[in-house]
């Protein structure tokens, strides 16, 4: 007698899905040894439990139960099955269990048992055939004795089990694999020692192959072209189970590739070039085993087993022939002298084993200069197999030499010693003696069939989390195999085309065909099938099926329920168990009840099923997901000869019509909200009362709608919006033929998007039919709905309604549906099935003349690239993640030997024929419009010269100072002759509604540099030379000496002077920008008009685009948000963390880049609005949905990333910016007209040379010696160390800081390091991109030149070597007098900001730091309301002492603190500068506070409500609006009409903010 599995293991934690079968298991017995370190457990189930389970259980017990322990544990089950089973029945569920167990007894008879053919003759007799070969009849007899040990004594089973054997076969597929593995077991042989003739058998290696006839068995090839199940690949594996071959040795090489590597060395094993995606725990494989001789040498020694010299050199020295450190004549040799022995897959590297050689593709590499003249050079190598970091030094002097043929991508042997990085704790290859060019030993498919394939089925990236291949790659890939086209077909987005129309020149003659994997929608199928008119009052059959499974082919009905309604009443009752003949899997009995021993006595399928037709005469069937039942009994009615012509009900459709406001549409749900009882849910006779309950409910509904029969119900069943999200969706693709398809195409997706989307963006086919011209529509894959339709055996009729709506239909390779072979209850039986239905696919083709085509469903590049889907699919938590279909391109002739089944005509049509018809239907079309669609304002070109012209009089006269005149003219002329007036007049009529509201705008990016954005008031940095005028009578002057010293500077720092002529103070402007930088020389630069609103007034200005353009005409701008870098290494490095494999961070890094830029979501750019023009139709350029699919929102935008489209459509940047808030605050509560603050103040300039202005020293401050903490842009501790290095004295100096700060390596590393070393001054480094054009013509170089070079610096393409013409332009450089320094650091820029973005900057800086100075309680009421981001009133409102603990606190913990904490002290330091300037809080007045602002008050600051901690901002605002109603009564009262948290409420009383409140308003005796 045993007990309970989980009384004997009370602690186990099991998988859920293994809990209920573990509950009905035994243990009858537990043992251990005398070391007690293995344990025995014996358990007994009446349910078979599959061996895999078995397996995990046993490592449960181990962990969870002996984590300290070295204990093993084995598991010995036995079943009591019932009498459905036979060994024929058992073989049918079991198989897959014996086959996990074979494979670790034995790779090759496991292989051979994969292999075999088994029959049943009789009930008790098993006839196994096995392919015949001296291996085979060696190992039957011992294949017998497990099988009998499995099936009788584990299972209780009687069988007579026999054995036959039939000639091979030689398949045509398998020939070069078979020669490819024969020559690599000769290639071991010869390498061995045995090779060299230590006890070679007489024949030669011949010899070995002769039981074999000299060619490999094809179980032998399976065996050697598989991995282990921990993962140890081929021969390897093969070796464990060939006692007579093997038991002299390991066969050493790691097979299980079919293409990658080629020119294998000698001793080295074949490598699989996608290592990475070996499985998880793959055990390292010999790189040369024992063949009954010695062992081959190890990597590193020589034949006679000496080890090559380390590290000293014998070649000649002195003579320079070889140089420093190349010792050898061979030109490829890098370092060292030339070796020759044979390289070591890395993988098989598994710790510090001395010395090694490898080879592979150098990832990267990196140089970092030390001490003593020396450079330590670290580059990651990868062989496909595994990556590893390579470290070595070298003196200065060899570096250049070194880094010569130590290049990105280059293909190096690399001889060194492994050893543990004592810094990153990683192994690696030090001690390096040896490197030399090798040649690249991958090799690629290639297509080589006369007549080549089209793929119409391709994901990319841009397939949410799915794809993995850029449609860049995958396009040039199929132009490589000479195919003519390939069709981009995304899950439900168009995204990937604008880059896929990037892949290809204009005159490529390559296509790419636009298309999309759409989840198509049937709303044109009736909620009543074969309706005949019947009236509600007929007679209907509601009934319900329990079954074996899902798949009317395979599974069984093992009940049926039915209830006969007539008149609305519920009539009579039928119910039968059903004998299926077959077990009840263990799922179906969980779920239903129904055990085999409740149906062997019932009536089998033959008897019940008339049975039932009898009682359903004259009837209209009735089911929930009537599809399914149906499905079960028209196959059957087909088995047994009965007619199956009935009208169906499904209650599934009708309560999606009559009850809208469900989510879901499950009968229990169902039931719930018609308050109807549901007991013993799936029983069918429980759930077909229920059903009918339901049914004669909706009569009901349908009659108080006046529906009277089925065809008005019909009718009623038009599909709604709400309707069509709730409807199952299907996979289709659709293609577009042409450019009007293209449109089409695009409002079909936007409808899905913006209409239709539910989880996912559906495309009814009722729209589809809409806008039908111009597309093509195939069935796509087994997620379509002509598959699923076949899957469940659906009528003939049905079927054919849906072969009719398709253009063509298609069939894909097994291995994409292999997946439904898996599993407790397998969608298709066998691989035969799967077979079948794709024939059946090319038969309705033939039938309906529709034209079948075989796609790839490409999700990959190559095979072994299914690592990168495979890591993203288990990020995203797919269990079956590591079972990837085989979702790669594939060649004509790959997919011709696929689909040979159908013979090679047929084969040829669907592979080739048909996809090529498809791909000729499709023109060549742009998926983006070339022509450029600004929008049109009338008589924009004369509005902008009046509004110029008329600003530039009022400020300097009448007659224009030449200089003005020429300038405006110049950039008027270029400006309206390229289109671009449209473009200044919107950003003008944005700024001056913000200025006439009241808000300052700011100017971003290189606008400044236009003169006519100045007077036409977009910008208020003016980009002319520095001059004065008067404002009074428009004297000027440009041209003084005194005013020329000032070039290049800013006009705000020449010195104060009087008008000559009137004797007013002179105006000083001027920032010195050409326009040029704006617009190129030739107006051939794309103008990008940005601007910095203030942050709450940004969703006006977003409004006001559309009261200017109209509505309908402007969209927000879309964005693609993509995998990155570090969100790909979590993935992949949890990946192999779960199945305990450790992976190097190089090698991570490597698959990481296979991972990067899928597609996770959309969004909108924070400022950016597209403009389209009048009478043009958006979806004529782009699809529009809502960002990140988010129904909530009204807000819509462009589906192509912006970028796509700019060219084409106008995209204006009205941002949200922190700084025209602040003024405006600063402007209210002081009533400075900030406009008016002057550029040139000294205690302003003071603030960023020391902190005298503010009065007070750095001591008080905590060392900061500057007073510029809290104003933008100069603030952080990053800027302040700039200021004190470069100790500014001018506006015009903070201008080039703030130019250096933005940019990226053009401070750290360069202009830093130049004027610590004297070559460089602040004013002469380079700062921003204006400083490189302006100084190249000041240096004589060519204007148009000067401007490219500007270009391609500020860009970073010279920085990253991506620049072609460099060295010409370096030697125009140095030829004309640029200074090396200046050379250099063009070469290291990798971002520039421009001048007149600086410029802005600093204005608007400048001002804020005035009102510091000059007005420091509204700078500091400002600061705090605006641009604190982690205020806390508990922290910094107790006065100075506590403030300075928790900032003395802070510091002792500053490299810990979190990112809230490093925000929390910046505020404390503004907090101590305003202690320190003798100013305090006072405390806040529930009453009298503000939600979000700061206050002051008597000469102190009120905070806001929302800085106590924890009061957030819907919380602030109840507060408030709480206060207007009267005081509070009590704490309990504030808590009910404010909503805030008892915790808060506990610090606010903490804090003595809720006064004396009691805690209730409650009276009590003792309160009188």
């Amino acid at each position: 007698m045993g007990k309970p599995f989980f009384e004997v293991f009370s602690g186990l934690s099991v998988q859920p899905e293994l809990e209920g079968l573990m509950k009905g298991t035994e243990v009858t017995k537990v043992s251990t040894n005398h070391q007690r370190n293995h344990l025995r457990v014996y358990l007994q189930s009446g349910r078979l439990i599959e061996k895999a389970d078995i397996y995990h259980l046993e490592q449960d017990i181990k962990s969870q139960l002996f984590p300290k322990h070295d204990v093993s544990v084995k598991i010995i089950e036995k079943f009591c099955l019932s009498g459905q089973y036979n060994p024929q029945k058992l073989m049918d569920v079991y198989k897959d269990s014996i086959l996990r167990e074979f494979r670790t007894y034995s790779l090759l008879e496991y292989s051979m048992l994969r292999l075999a053919q088994m029959e049943f003759p009789r009930e008790d007799k098993m006839q196994l055939i096995l392919e015949d070969s001296v291996v085979a009849r060696q190992k039957s007899e011992d294949m017998v004795q497990i099988l009998e040990k499995i099936i009788c004594e584990r299972c209780g089973l009687d069988v007579d089990i026999q054995v036959d054997y039939a000639t091979p076969k030689e398949k045509k597929h398998k020939k070069n694999s078979d020669i490819q593995i024969q020559n690599q077991v000769r290639q071991i042989i010869q390498n061995s020692s045995m090779g060299a003739g230590a006890g070679m058998p007489e024949g030669g290696e011949e010899a070995y192959l002769e039981p074999f006839g000299g060619a490999m068995p094809e179980f032998l090839g399976e065996a050697a072209g598989m991995e282990g199940q921990n993962g140890a690949a081929g021969a390897a594996g093969l070796g464990q189970g060939m006692d007579g071959l093997a038991n002299s040795g390991t066969i050493g090489t790691s097979a299980g590739q079919d293409r990658n590597i080629s020119g294998q060395e000698a001793g080295s094993g074949s490598a699989q070039r996608a290592g990475a995606g070996q499985q998880p725990g793959a055990a390292p494989i010999p790189e040369a085993g024992r063949m009954g001789g010695p062992q081959a040498p190890k990597a590193g020694l020589s034949r006679n087993g000496k080890r090559a010299p380390k590290g000293k050199w014998a070649g000649r020295k002195g003579d320079g022939s070889y140089g420093s450190i190349k010792k050898s004549d061979n030109p490829d040799v890098v370092l060292g002298r030339d070796f020759e022995e044979g390289a070591v897959p890395i993988e098989q590297i598994a710790g510090e084993i001395g010395e090694v050689v490898i080879r592979g593709k150098v990832l990267s590499l990196e140089t970092r200069e030390i001490r003593n003249e020396k450079t330590i050079l670290m580059f990651a190598v990868t062989d496909f197999t595994d990556t590893i970091m390579v470290k070595m030094f070298a003196r200065n002097e060899h570096v250049k030499e070194l880094t010569a043929g130590i290049q990105k991508g280059a293909f190096l042997k690399i001889k060194g010693v492994t050893t543990i990085d004592r810094f990153d704790g990683e192994l690696t290859i030090g001690s390096v003696n040896g490197i030399k060019k090798i040649p690249d030993f991958t090799s690629a498919r290639m297509d080589s069939s006369p007549q080549k394939r089209v793929e119409l089925h391709c994901h990319t990236k841009m397939s949410d989390m799915d794809g993995v291949s850029e449609v860049k790659a995958i396009i040039q890939r199929a132009k490589k195999w000479g195919h003519k086209a390939i069709a981009v077909t995304d899950h439900g987005n168009v995204q990937a085309f604008p880059d896929a129309n990037h892949a290809l020149k204009p005159d490529d003659s390559f296509k790419v065909i636009y298309g999309v994997e759409a989840y198509l929608v049937d709303d044109l199928k009736n909620i009543i099938e074969n309706s005949k008119g019947q009236s509600l009052e007929d007679t209907y059959v509601v009934f319900d099926l329990e079954t074996t499974g899902f798949s009317p082919l395979n599974n069984q009905m093992i009940e049926i329920g039915a209830v006969k309604v007539t008149g609305g009443q519920i009539q009579e009752r039928f119910s039968t168990f059903v004998n299926p003949k077959v077990p009840i899997p263990f799922k179906i009995e969980e779920l239903t009840g129904i055990r085999d021993d409740m149906v062997l006595d019932a009536p089998e399928i033959a008897q019940a099923l008339p049975e039932f037709l009898e009682f359903c005469q004259g009837a209209v069937m009735v089911a929930h997901n009537a599809g399914f039942d149906m499905s079960f009994i028209s196959k059957n009615c087909e088995r047994l000869g009965y007619p199956c012509d009935y009208t169906v009900v499904d209650t599934v459709a009708l309560a999606r019509v009559l009850m809208p406001q469900l989510n879901r549409f499950k009968l229990d749900t169902v039931a719930k909200a018609l308050k109807i009882p549901l007991d013993n849910h799936h029983r069918a006779v429980d759930d077909a009362a229920c059903t009918a309950e339901i049914f004669v409910r909706f009569l009901e509904m349908l009659g108080e709608r006046g529906i009277k029969t089925l065809d008005e119900a019909n009718a009623l069943g038009m599909a709604s919006v709400e309707n069509i999200k709730k409807l199952p969706s299907y996979h289709a693709i659709i293609l577009a033929a042409n450019d009007m398809g293209r449109i089409n195409l695009y409002r079909l997706v936007s409808d899905s998007h913006l209409k239709y989307f539910h989880r996912k963006p559906r495309i009814p086919k009722s729209e589809f039919e809409k806008h039908r011209e111009g597309l093509i529509i195939g069935s796509a894959c087994e997620a379509g709905e002509l598959y699923q339709a076949l899957l469940r055996e659906q009528s003939e009729e049905e079927i054919a309604r849906l072969v009719r709506f398709y253009d063509y239909l298609e069939i894909q390779p097994l291995g994409n549906n292999a997946f439904m072979l898996r599993g407790d209850n397998p969608a298709v039986a066998s691989e035969e099935e799967l077979k079948e239905l794709n024939r059946r696919i090319v038969r309705l083709g033939e039938d309906f003349h529709k034209p079948v085509v075989a796609t790839c469903d490409v999700h990959f590049l190559d095979p072994e690239d299914e690592v990168y889907r495979r890591i993203i699919m288990a990020g995203k938590g797919f269990k079956d993640a590591d079972d990837q279909a085989p979702l790669y391109l594939r060649t004509t002739e790959e997919m011709l030997e696929e689909f040979a089944y159908l013979g090679s005509e047929k084969a040829e049509e669907v592979v080739v024929e048909n996809p090529n018809k498809i791909a000729d239907m499709c023109e060549k079309i742009s998926p983006v419009r070339p022509d450029k669609c600004p929008p049109v304002i009338d008589n924009s070109d004369q509005l902008l010269r009046d509004i110029c012209y008329n600003k530039a009089h009022e400020i300097y006269g009448q007659d224009l100072p030449p200089i003005v005149k020429e300038r405006l003219e110049r950039e008027l002329n270029s400006i309206i002759s390229n289109g671009y007036a449209v473009m200044y007049i919107i950003a003008q009529k944005l700024v001056w509604k913000s200025n006439e509201d009241g808000y300052l705008v700011g100017s971003r990016g290189s606008v400044g540099s236009s003169f006519v954005a100045t007077m036409s008031g977009i910008t208020e940095v003016n980009p002319l030379s520095p001059h004065y005028y008067c404002a009074s009578c428009h004297y000027s002057d440009f041209d003084s000496p005194e005013v020329k010293a000032y070039a290049g500077r800013a006009g705000c720092d020449m010195p104060d002077r009087k008008c000559p002529q009137c004797g007013e103070p002179l105006r000083k402007e001027g920032f010195d920008i050409p326009f040029e930088t704006f617009l190129g020389f030739k107006g051939n630069k794309e103008p990008d008009i940005d601007l910095n609103f203030s942050g709450e007034y940004q969703s006006k200005a977003h409004a006001y685009c559309e009261v200017i353009f109209g509505y309908g005409q402007t969209y927000r701008a879309g964005t693609i948000g993509t995998l990155a870098d570090k969100t790909a290494f979590g993935y992949i490095k949890n990946y192999y963390e779960e199945r305990g494999v450790r992976k190097r961070n190089c090698e991570i890094g490597r698959i990481v880049q296979g991972c990067v830029g899928v597609r996770r979501t959309t969004g909108q750019h924070p400022g950016g609005i597209i403009v389209l023009p009048i009478g043009e139709e958006i979806h004529s350029f782009t699809p529009i949905q809502h960002p990140a699919n988010d129904m909530s929102t009204d807000i819509i935008t462009t589906h192509f990333d912006y970028h796509s489209i700019d060219h084409n459509l106008l995209k204006l940047d009205i941002l949200g910016h922190d700084d025209p808030t602040m003024i405006r605050m600063l402007e209210d509560l002081t009533g400075v007209d900030a406009q008016k603050i002057p550029l040139d103040d000294k205690d302003v300039m003071s603030l960023f040379q020391s902190t005298k202005a503010l009065g007070i020293t750095p001591e008080d401050i905590g060392g900061c010696q500057l007073g510029s903490l809290g104003i933008p842009e100069f603030g952080t501790e990053f800027v302040i160390q700039m200021l004190m290095d470069t100790k500014p004295q001018s506006f015009s100096d903070l201008v080039r800081i703030s130019g250096l700060s933005h940019g990226t390596d053009v401070w750290l590393g360069n202009a830093q390091t130049l004027i610590q070393e004297g070559k460089a001054t602040i004013s002469t480094a380079i700062c921003t991109r204006d400083d490189i054009m302006t100084y190249l013509i000041g240096m004589g170089l060519e204007s148009e030149r000067s401007f490219k070079i500007m270009e391609a610096v500020r860009k970073g393409g010279v920085a990253k070597g991506k620049c072609a013409d460099w060295e010409e332009w370096k030697q125009d450089m140095l030829d004309h007098g640029v200074p090396d320094w200046y050379v250099w650091s063009c070469t290291k820029i990798q971002y520039m900001f421009p001048k007149a973005h600086a410029a802005a900057y600093v204005m608007m800086a400048w001002r804020i730091a005035y009102f510091k100075i000059f007005y420091p309680l509204a700078y500091y009421a400002a600061f705090f309301s605006i641009r604190a981001t982690s205020f806390s009133y508990e922290l910094m409102c107790q006065g100075r002492e506590k403030l300075e603990f928790f900032l003395a606190d802070y510091g002792r913990r500053k490299d810990t603190l979190t990112k809230k904490e490093q925000d929390t002290v910046k505020d404390m330091k503004i907090v101590q500068e305003m202690y320190a300037r003798g100013f305090s809080f006072v405390p806040v007045d529930l009453f009298t506070a503000k939600a979000h602002t700061f206050q002051i008050v008597d000469g102190k600051l009120m905070p806001s409500l929302d800085s106590i901690e924890g009061l957030g901002d819907k919380a602030a605002d109840a507060v408030v609006e709480a206060a207007k109603d009267g005081p509070f009564l009590s704490k309990d009262d504030f808590r009910q009409r404010t909503k805030v948290s008892k915790t808060v409420i506990d610090l606010m009383g903490e804090l003595g903010l809720l006064g004396d409140l009691p805690e209730s308003n409650q009276l009590s005796l003792f309160d009188f």
